[in-house]
């Protein structure tokens, strides 16, 4: 009984070695790869530039409709030796696609992308808005979209919209 309290001993002496060893780089940037990140949503690249985990907003009580401004979401990750800028993208599926800042308010000039600095383009930040849609876009389809960067250049995907999560738990009134 002895031999197994000390292997048992010296098991989790391992696992919680191997535990702080882990996380000892949690929350840096440091040793951050997102080329080898498999985020999900689309990802893609372009000269220096990694996009990742785009997507379109998850549609709320039914799809989105014709006329629908939608969010668009994403992270970009500027792997070269200088400065780009995300100067514009576009899709068939709307009239145009806007950058807008974290209140919503257009932004013009493009989006300035910093050399190794993760640019996460979401909700109550700066991010895209397709405006004036003009199809039904449902959790799952798929958009063609194209985004263009200043010196990295162009890249065109298959964007996908994001399936709703629906809450399972049960109401109030049992």
């Amino acid at each position: 009984m002895a031999l197994f309290r000390r292997g048992s001993t010296r098991g989790c002496a391992v696992l919680l070695t191997s535990a702080v060893l882990a996380l000892t780089g949690c929350g840096s940037d440091e040793g951050f790869d997102p080329q080898q990140w498999d985020a999900p949503g689309q990802n893609a690249k372009v000269g220096s530039v990694l996009v990742r985990y785009a997507h379109i907003a998850e549609p709320r009580g039914g799809p989105w409709r014709p006329g629908d401004d939608v969010p668009v979401y994403m992270w970009l990750y500027n792997k070269g030796p200088e400065t780009d800028r995300l100067m514009s993208a576009s899709t068939p599926a709307a009239r145009s696609v806007q950058m807008v800042d974290g209140q919503g308010e257009p932004l013009s000039g493009g989006f300035s992308l910093p050399v190794d600095d993760l640019q996460e383009l979401e909700s109550g930040k700066t991010h895209l808005v397709l405006r004036d849609l003009r199809q039904v876009v449902r959790g799952g389809d798929f958009l063609e979209f194209t985004v263009r960067f200043e010196k990295s250049g162009s890249v065109s995907f298959k964007l996908p919209s994001q399936i709703p999560a629906y809450d399972s738990s049960p109401s109030a009134a049992g």
